[in-house]
């Protein structure tokens, strides 16, 4: 009876990490829908690859997934895929679709996929706290916002370097789930983003003011305010580092 359960949980590990290794098969159909420049099927792909990445962690957790399968590592399968989906893919349809003219399309991505490269090398990237270390190379969000506001080319251009640089800067950047400081509210404001997010893609990108407006008021709060908490800590003399 004990190896049948045995042989049960194994199974049932290796299902979360195939679900998690379904991400790539995601990014895939996003990458054919980028070459086609069809940037609403490319955006909803990427969608569903953040819903899976968003649910494979919190299963692997509760079925002890380092202890039922300790030769496969979770944790490499998934920045594999979270650097095709957060990084690479979204550099390419920034690159593609001209955005910022050119070469700065080119500038940008190539300063995206380094920056970003390196940072998936980086052990330190979180903190005791669950914040990320520096800014998380969520740019599946920041290009997604791109294409849903249409910012002037040095606006995006120098938002993209600045991120750039802050993922190397010791500057505390939200994880929505896991950091537990305000996490009603995170979850929250992260909820109201993705609700404009495919309000937006169900429009084509030709959203009213409101919506564009909405992500952009709800995306400077995910993005700020790991660093807004750090300030408060750091008067206060508090420290979760």
């Amino acid at each position: 009876m004990t190896d049948a359960v045995s042989a049960f949980d194994k199974w049932r590990a290796f299902g979360v990490h195939l679900l998690t290794a379904s991400g790539a098969f995601l990014a895939f159909m996003s990458v054919i829908a980028a070459a086609e420049q069809r940037w609403v099927a490319m955006f909803g792909w990427l969608g569903f690859a953040l819903f899976v990445d968003g649910i494979d962690g919190p299963l692997a957790r509760r079925i002890e997934i380092k202890r039922v399968l300790p030769n496969w590592s979770g944790d490499l399968l998934d920045s594999i895929i979270d650097y095709a989906t957060f990084v690479m893919i979204p550099a390419v349809a920034l690159y593609l679709s001209g955005m910022i003219g050119r070469p700065w399309s080119f500038v940008a991505a190539a300063l995206i996929v380094i920056s970003s490269a390196i940072y998936y090398a980086d052990l330190r990237m979180k903190t005791k706290d669950n914040f990320f270390r520096g800014f998380p190379v969520a740019w599946n969000m920041v290009i997604f916002t791109f294409f849903a506001i249409q910012p002037n080319e040095w606006t995006a251009f120098a938002f993209v370097a600045f991120c750039s640089v802050a993922t190397f800067l010791p500057i505390k950047f939200l994880h929505p789930v896991r950091v537990e400081r305000l996490r009603p509210v995170n979850l929250g404001v992260f909820a109201v983003w993705s609700v404009l997010g495919l309000a937006a893609l169900f429009m084509n990108f030709a959203s009213p003011w409101w919506v564009e407006w909405g992500l952009v008021a709800s995306g400077l709060y995910l993005f700020a305010i790991g660093g807004v908490l750090q300030i408060i800590d750091r008067l206060r003399g508090v420290s979760h580092d």
